[in-house]
């Protein structure tokens, strides 16, 4: 029979290793992750789009996740969720939206980029950042049945997630479900979760009725100092979103002081930053929970592990149907 003390160095070891085993969205391997470019080719609409792929170490297929950048910018944009999220075992694609994207400003003078700018953010954009993610999905596809292709066996389209930052959110809610008009339906049915930063309401209509037929799961992320200047988008007006989601699976998270700008990368090689190391945990939690279906990681979501992440004047939450 075990000594006391033998049982109470069993049980310390055991505890030990339990901790050292616990969920951790931040954990990732020491690999170096290479990024590659592509250009999809829409022959309907005469359109390039360029896109840049972050892939996982290794060769087996992996969850896809898809990334559409804010107005006026690029594939270029938000490495550190590129490079995270590949590390986690995920294929990352940042798709380049013409017409919406850094070609917009960069060689308009400077009192005409914010004019430029505004006349970006129109319909005629949206609809076609809308078009233009079906579009790479299919080349997606395509390429990944090619032989000899640098892409090739290395999706995992029946996985498949789908983000983006203010009108690269806006870009995720239509292909989510957004809108009351069946026959106007925008929906991407390959796509499984959404997470959405800095998302918008319609500008007109109940938001309720605008969201009643999105189903699958969505994270929200802003800011309490989350205001656009280009459609005079409010902090307030971001949070009519997540109780809009009736119908799905919803989390959302209320960074305290976080700004517009702070969900993007600045151009920095790395931003140790609070809302940073955040949104990559919570990001993290929510595509292995939804795309992976691990358990431990929506218990991370739905448990103190969220929380952990944040402070105390952040606020987190969950409704009914992402407890479930």
């Amino acid at each position: 029979m075990k000594s006391i003390a033998a049982r109470v160095l069993a049980m310390v070891a055991t505890i030990g290793f339990a901790s050292a085993e616990a969920y951790d969205p931040l954990k990732v391997p020491a690999a170096e992750i290479v990024s590659k470019t592509f250009e999809v080719k829409d022959a309907g609409r005469d359109r390039t789009l360029p896109i840049r792929v972050y892939l996982p170490e290794g060769k087996s297929a992996a969850p896809v996740v898809i990334f559409s950048h804010g107005l006026g910018g690029s594939r270029d944009n938000n490495p550190y969720l590129g490079n995270h999220w590949a590390r986690r075992g995920y294929a990352v694609v940042f798709v380049q939206h013409p017409g919406s994207d850094e070609s917009v400003w960069k060689d308009a003078p400077g009192l005409e980029k914010m004019t430029a700018l505004k006349e970006a953010a129109s319909i005629e954009n949206y609809l076609a950042r809308a078009k233009d993610v079906p579009v790479v999905i299919d080349a997606l596809a395509a390429w990944n049945k090619e032989t000899g292709h640098a892409l090739a066996g290395r999706l995992d389209l029946e996985r498949l997630g789908m983000s983006g930052h203010s009108f690269g959110a806006q870009t995720t809610q239509a292909l989510a479900g957004q809108g009351d008009r069946p026959r106007l339906s925008l929906v991407e049915p390959r796509i499984d979760a959404a997470v959405m930063m800095s998302p918008s309401p319609p500008r007109v209509g109940d938001p309720a009725k605008a969201f009643a037929n999105v189903k699958i799961p969505c994270l929200l992320m802003t800011g309490t100092r989350d205001e656009s200047p280009i459609g005079n988008t409010t902090p307030e007006d971001r949070l009519k979103v997540f109780p809009a989601l009736q119908q799905a699976p919803a989390w959302e998270v209320v960074f305290d002081q976080a700004t517009h700008m702070d969900f993007g990368q600045r151009g920095r090689a790395e931003d140790t930053s609070r809302y940073h190391k955040a949104i990559l945990a919570l990001t993290t939690a929510f595509w292995d929970a939804e795309l992976k279906g691990d358990s431990e990681a929506k218990a991370w979501l739905n448990g103190e592990g969220a929380k952990s992440v944040l402070v105390a004047a952040d606020r987190w939450e969950a409704n009914g149907k992402a407890k479930e």
